[in-house]
């Protein structure tokens, strides 16, 4: 992967999750006039999955390439955010509802059956099947369950026997159901693209195919297209059927939209070498800054209640709108500094541990 391209892919991470943050800003007690449609966060969830599944791609082929390294570095990566992020929603929910309890009675209805909320989100269980279980305020969470599931799906497919192969990937399927599977096909077309790494297109083609991506997707948010077949399909399956989807039941328009971002892939990596000035200005501050979206990713949404809920400022005042917002990000960014750092003490320990377990078995 070209430095140019990994830049490339780090600023999307970066937008991507910035997208997440304001989508959720975009809520009555903060704002006044909403102007951002409810997909435009979830739609940035889309570009998450197809990089999530392009860079598994990449380390299984460079360097995690057996069940070991590739779980040791998957538990290292989540853990090291999850859990902080588990008892960061905890700790704001239980002050923010002290402080302003109408708020929260109003705005989170997810503290009843604390143990079991806690468990499956440990285990990425919140999303199996039909069942949906919000970790407390933290709602961006089941994007993570749905990774861990597509990361098991993989590396079954990568690392078992190829006799039993294809029995343990129904297997693994049949266990998280049909919900997480409806998204699989934009994690794994991430993984296509990666595979296809050597396909050449000429540049020109490449600034078409960026250019013309780009302003696909524009246009498919600004007349928020995902919504749009969202109704139809509800309207061809039933609510009920519609809403067991949850998180999924937008998936045609995902899968739109999938393939929008796969071609915006396609024309950059045609062109990255292009843009070898602003990688030299901005790529050491991109590759700083993108390094916290996971944990400004998990930590965003409790923070913000919690701001909202402790100024309790006027809806009509920017001051109140970006006082909120800065904040958040800086909490986020200083507690995602001592979260991200332990990736790997956490990754060197897990191996000492395989390592010794295997030793004495």
């Amino acid at each position: 992967m070209s430095r140019g391209f990994s830049l490339y892919l780090d600023l999307l991470r970066l937008l991507a999750a910035l997208a997440v943050v304001f989508s959720h800003a975009n809520m009555a007690q903060l704002v006044a006039n909403s102007y951002l449609p409810n997909s435009f966060g979830h739609n940035a969830v889309v570009v998450f999955f197809l990089l999530s599944g392009y860079v598994i791609a990449y380390v299984t082929t460079t360097k995690e390439n057996n069940w070991t390294h590739y779980w040791v570095s998957r538990f290292a990566r989540v853990y090291s955010v999850t859990i902080p992020a588990i008892v960061l929603t905890i700790f704001c929910d239980y002050l923010g509802s002290g402080i302003n309890p109408s708020f929260y009675s109003g705005n989170v209805t997810t503290h009843d059956y604390a143990l079991i909320r806690v468990a499956a989100s440990l285990a990425f269980a919140n999303e199996l099947w039909f069942v949906s279980i919000m970790p407390f305020s933290n709602s961006p969470y089941w994007s993570i369950c749905y990774e861990m599931a597509y990361y098991f799906l993989y590396a079954v497919w990568c690392f078992s026997d190829s006799k039993w192969r294809n029995w343990l990937v129904c297997g693994v399927a049949l266990l998280i159901g049909p919900k997480i599977l409806l998204l699989a096909p934009v994690w794994l077309l991430g993984v296509v693209l990666f595979h296809q790494r050597d396909m050449r297109i000429s540049t020109l083609t490449g600034w078409l195919l960026w250019l013309g991506s780009l302003l696909a997707i524009a246009l498919f948010q600004w007349f928020d297209v995902t919504t749009l077949i969202a109704r139809y399909l509800e309207q061809m399956i039933g609510s009920h059927w519609f809403n067991l989807l949850h998180f999924s039941k937008r998936f045609l328009g995902d899968y739109v939209l999938a393939l929008l971002v796969a071609g915006n892939f396609v024309g950059f990596r045609a062109i990255a070498d292009q843009f070898g000035w602003f990688w030299q200005i901005a790529g050491k501050a991109i590759r700083f800054i993108a390094g916290y979206t996971f944990s400004v990713y998990l930590f965003h949404l409790p923070l913000m209640l919690l701001m909202v809920a402790l100024i309790d400022g006027d809806t009509h005042h920017v001051g109140f709108f970006w006082s909120v917002m800065l904040l958040t990000l800086l909490v986020s960014a200083v507690l995602g500094h001592f979260t991200e750092t332990q990736k790997e003490p956490i990754k060197r320990w897990l191996l000492r541990k395989t390592k010794a377990i295997a030793s004495a078995a």
